[in-house]
């Protein structure tokens, strides 16, 4: 108990003698200023102010009743407030500042950690895979930003609130509302963020499923239309067919016919002409043709005058 309370006023003592405090730490935005303040509303007694960056490097050096003297550039110093404004602040503008007074005795005013930022990059919710059943909507999806990825579902109007956390105070958070799926992406000085509308991404999904199952069900009754038109069509080719080859018959039958006739009337024509073959031949009544191949016209054809020459006469 008596170490205890000898600990208690060791550090009692320290605090005392050098105004000892412990960090704070502050975050800026690269390009953005910091304002860095003594913290406290009265200061002992001091001869020499000093501002410095890692216990070593002076910024500023004040002297009590003086003038401050500036070390770098791009740092502003109040003379009567004793703070100290980082201007237009980089990344090598990151550290330890310390403000501390000399005089009588050593005091460690305040200590700042300075920690210069870049602002964060825009996450990317990408959707990976979606679909509608049973008055239900599920979306799988992809949280992403720089070296963070989160991968999570949602449904059912709801998903489960993730976050992950990089060592370098980049943090993404993934979080859903009946309305929207939202990624944020954030730092100390900056954040961002992306969204679906999961409302519209849910109606159109709803809408295409009611789309898909009217053509699934019209496709239902293809088979049957497909099955009636080709027993139309091969009905409609067996006609076809049958009366292709009763044609073709009746064809053949009619050029037999014909060259039956040719054959008879070649061979009428064939015949010798003679008295015997003019007599049996049968004459049609209503016509009588007088040629020099008939019976009559032999018989009863007359006889050329003698033809009589000059010397008989």
């Amino acid at each position: 108990m008596a170490v205890h309370h000898l600990l208690i006023f060791l550090l009692f003592l320290l605090t005392f003698k050098t105004g000892y405090s412990a960090e704070i730490s502050v975050f800026v935005k690269t390009g953005n200023l910091v304002q860095l303040d003594i913290q406290t509303q009265k200061l002992p007694e001091f001869d020499i102010l000093y501002w410095t960056k890692d216990k070593s490097e002076n910024i500023v050096m004040f002297i009590h009743g003086g003038k401050a003297k500036n070390y770098k550039d791009r740092v502003d110093f109040n003379t009567e407030t004793f703070s100290l404004t980082l201007k237009n602040t980089q990344k090598t503008d990151s550290g330890l500042y310390t403000a501390k007074t000399t005089g009588a005795s050593d005091n460690i005013i305040v200590t700042y950690r300075v920690s210069v930022i870049d602002a964060v990059e825009a996450p990317v919710l990408t959707e990976n895979s979606n679909w509608f059943s049973s008055n239900s909507c599920t979306v799988n999806f992809t949280c992403r930003a720089q070296n963070l990825t989160i991968n999570s579902s949602y449904q059912n109007n709801t998903c489960f609130p993730e976050e992950v956390t990089s060592h370098e105070n980049y943090t993404l958070i993934l979080n859903c509302s009946e309305e929207s799926i939202v990624c944020n992406h954030s730092n100390p000085v900056s954040w961002d963020e992306d969204r679906i509308n999961i409302t519209q991404l849910c109606v159109n999904k709803k809408e295409d499923n009611k789309g898909v199952e009217k053509i699934q069900s019209s496709l239902q009754f293809w088979p049957y239309v497909v099955s009636v038109a080709v027993g139309i069509l091969a009905i409609a080719t067996i006609l076809f067919l049958y009366s292709k080859c009763k044609k073709g018959g009746q064809n053949t039958v009619s050029a037999q016919n014909e060259a039956q006739d040719q054959t008879q009337q070649e061979t009428e024509d064939n015949r010798p002409n003679t008295i015997y073959c003019t007599v049996g031949q049968h004459q049609n009544p209503a016509v009588t043709v007088e040629t020099d191949r008939t019976i009559y016209s032999t018989v009863c054809k007359q006889p050329k005058p003698p033809t009589i020459s000059p010397d008989d006469a």
